[in-house]
């Protein structure tokens, strides 16, 4: 077998293995101990409530509205992240004004936030959107920002001899420039708003999936936290290799992907 045909098979065979071995020791620990399903439910009890959880209509209902909070805060968060960091990077003057302000924003912890958002908006979709962005949003900014920065002096020089105008410079130079960077932070805010959203539907939601935990867990329903655990942990999964390969197809030239290919 040629080494390009098992690097791409190899992640088929090596995560099924590791997970058999993982549920296979999880199973005989909670069977052997005699382990309470209200602390840790085996395996087999758990996918049988998680194939309760997906037959169940209502559980698709509240992944709908999961996915759409987490789809509108990723999209407002990268948006203004963009906007923001390139304005930042192009200005250095703009950005030395407001970095005691970005830092201070940055540090604050976003949960705190949240009840404050649930008076401003409510316990409706607007709150865990806007949790979903504002964490979205940061990752995306710092990269962009170090994008527009990063691009080489010599390459600018070489644009200014050719007299290329300020938008041509951005269009041609610092725009792909800083794609990397753009996916780069894409990658992170994609991770940070599932993890917005879920806590604000935890903290101050009536559907969901982070309502689905709550509600588990104020039933004592142990398997059913598992199974929710594992769907949320699928859609993540899903999201992530969505953006990711949105990047192998928007930057296919780039070090981070053609090394990867050329690996394989």
């Amino acid at each position: 077998m040629s080494r390009r045909r098992l690097i791409t098979i190899l992640p088929w065979i090596s995560t099924p293995a590791v997970l058999l071995v993982f549920f296979g020791i999880w199973e005989a620990v909670v069977r052997l101990r005699g382990i309470s399903p209200l602390l840790l439910p085996a395996p087999t009890v758990v996918a049988e409530s998680l194939g309760q959880v997906v037959m169940d209509a209502g559980t698709w209902v509240n992944v709908r509205v999961t996915l759409t909070e987490i789809l509108l805060g990723f999209t407002i968060g990268v948006f203004a992240g963009i906007v923001v960091g390139v304005l930042l990077g192009k200005i250095p003057l703009l950005e030395i004004s407001l970095r005691p302000l970005i830092i201070a924003m940055e540090v604050v912890p976003k949960v705190a936030l949240i009840p404050l958002f649930v008076i401003w908006f409510g316990f409706g979709m607007t709150t865990k959107v806007v949790i979903a962005a504002l964490l979205a949003f940061f990752p995306v900014m710092l990269n962009v920002q170090l994008g527009v920065r990063s691009v080489e002096r010599g390459h600018r020089d070489v644009m200014k001899s050719i007299s290329a105008s300020r938008w041509q410079t951005f269009r041609h130079l610092e725009g792909k420039s800083m794609m990397p960077f753009v996916f780069a932070g894409m990658e992170t805010a994609i991770v940070l708003a599932i993890i917005g959203t879920i806590v604000g539907e935890y903290l101050g939601g009536n559907e969901g999936l982070g309502y689905m935990i709550v509600r588990s867990l104020n039933e004592l329903d142990a398997p059913g936290l598992f199974a929710v655990i594992i769907l949320l942990a699928a859609i993540g999964l899903t999201l992530f290799f969505i953006v990711s390969s949105c990047k192998r197809l928007v930057i296919p030239w780039h070090e981070s992907v053609y090394a990867r290919k050329e690996t394989a």
